[in-house]
């Protein structure tokens, strides 16, 4: 492996981290209302857990209520307990086949307790991204004890890893600063 390969794959890695982190805080629900939130509930769907917008057309109704209509009748009480079930602390209301899910304004304590899932979030990025640090790190270390690489040559590639973790960092601080504005903004 070059130092070059060593770089980009590092590179990969920590986009991929950021991803993870963007996924996780799309998670987590705000004062706004978008469908995302139903993503990760799963329905009892003839003994096979699926996603919800696998089983139902998943909608905005107005600024504070999502919509869930089943693609089949009997699926409408499945998808109700599921979402009761979840942890998201919502409670659905059927007017015929459609599911109306309002969103209950949060309080300032949930707030805070948000906050604080969004910094935790955070640090596993900024963990992740460390120990890519580390791994491209060691394997430059390996390069130069099998004289495949010169100590100068090592020393610059740990300097540019270095910097392109500083680089992510500041990505990852970026991110939640601007979710923890969302969240804490009435």
């Amino acid at each position: 492996m070059t130092i070059e390969q060593i770089r980009e794959t590092t590179q990969q890695k920590m986009e991929r981290s950021m991803e993870a982190l963007k996924t996780a805080l799309g998670r987590i629900r705000t004062g706004r209302v978008h469908t995302g939130l139903l993503d990760n509930v799963m329905v009892d769907y003839y003994g096979t857990p699926t996603p919800i917008n696998q089983v139902a057309n998943v909608t905005l109704l107005d600024g504070r209520t999502i919509g869930v209509s089943p693609w089949e009748k009997k699926m409408g009480q499945a998808i109700d307990r599921a979402i009761r079930e979840s942890d998201l602390g919502l409670n659905p209301v059927s007017v015929g086949d459609l599911l109306r899910i309002p969103m209950p304004a949060l309080s300032e304590e949930r707030r805070k307790e948000l906050v604080k899932v969004v910094k935790s979030e955070g640090e596993h990025a900024r963990v992740a991204v460390r120990n890519l640090r580390r791994e491209a790190n060691e394997q430059l270390k390996k390069l130069l004890k099998d004289k495949e690489i010169s100590e100068d040559d090592e020393r610059r590639a740990q300097d540019d890893n270095q910097k392109l973790t500083d680089r992510f960092i500041g990505e990852v601080d970026k991110l939640l600063s601007a979710k923890e504005q969302e969240v804490m903004t009435i």
